[in-house]
């Protein structure tokens, strides 16, 4: 009954073309890397050895307990941003979480994949997207004078993930629906959705949707516990009968979507076409 009513869905309104993505991924710097990896089984977990543990900070008795899991991922070069490009001062770009930052720069480059300068063109473009809760402001030294209201300002834009979609959006001069979404593991999924309903509704004539998750205390590994849903051996197996697990991952992606009867007459690269939405 329920594919019923997807397919009923699928055929009642106009298909999405995927006209553009970018990603940046555990072992895989862009899309193309992070599709070989899928295509020849490449596993992306790293697994550490004591002394990086120790590096890190991790207390030696957590590296002798048992259930102390020495794996997990590491999403390399997301502290690199080129500040100068997208009209920041270097001390601005420093109070930004690296999430809105590396996210910033695969909107961007998504929009280039599909052919668009911002800039240049003419219709609305919507962004929706969401964020990892920020652990970024833990890190970064609180500014010495606490009256400086514009500095306060300031780091409470960069880090607050409510300001992830409106900073692409201000940043590139769009003009179409600027939403941030927050749905835990499903955000970027609803993320597309709400994309492509906004599509649809004609609120948009480009729409970019995905997801941004970086943990910057990435390099160390996590307790197992039974019955949580960590994988006991650092080890993810998807879809497979062996399956116990996962390990939490993080990285960046973003589609730009087009309504796809305008994507066929403009000439655009389609990479997959979203036949329907529930």
């Amino acid at each position: 009954m329920a594919n019923d009513i997807i397919s009923a869905q699928g055929d009642a309104i106009e298909e999405i073309a995927v006209v553009g993505l970018a990603g940046r991924f555990p072992g895989a710097r862009d899309i193309n890397q992070f599709w070989q990896n899928l295509r020849d089984g490449v596993e992306s977990i790293s697994h550490f050895t004591d002394q990086e543990l120790l590096a890190q900070g991790i207390p030696i008795e957590w590296l002798k307990d048992p259930n102390y899991v020495k794996a997990g991922t590491v999403l390399e070069e997301f502290d690199r941003f080129d500040a100068t490009f997208f009209g920041y001062a270097p001390k601005e770009a420093e109070a930004i979480d690296p999430q809105q930052r590396i996210f910033l720069e695969t909107a961007w480059e998504a929009l280039e994949k599909a052919g668009y300068n911002p800039e240049a063109y003419d219709g609305p473009i919507g962004v929706f997207a969401g964020s990892n809760p920020n652990d970024y402001l833990e890190i970064i030294p609180a500014h010495p004078d606490a009256r400086d209201a514009a500095g306060a300002l300031e780091r409470l834009i960069g880090n607050e993930k409510d300001f992830l979609c409106t900073r692409v959006s201000y940043k590139f001069n769009l003009r179409g629906p600027s939403i941030t979404v927050q749905t835990g593991c499903s955000t970027s999924l609803v993320a597309v959705q709400l994309a492509c309903q906004s599509l649809l509704n004609y609120q948009c004539t480009l729409a970019l949707a995905g997801g941004v998750s970086i943990n910057l205390r990435h390099r160390r590994g996590y307790f197992y516990q039974e019955g949580m849903i960590p994988s006991p051996d650092g080890h993810c197996r998807a879809f497979d009968a062996d399956a116990r697990g996962t390990v939490l991952s993080q990285g960046v992606g973003v589609v730009v979507l087009k309504r796809l009867s305008e994507a066929l007459a403009d000439g655009d690269t389609i990479h997959a076409v979203i036949k329907g939405l529930a």
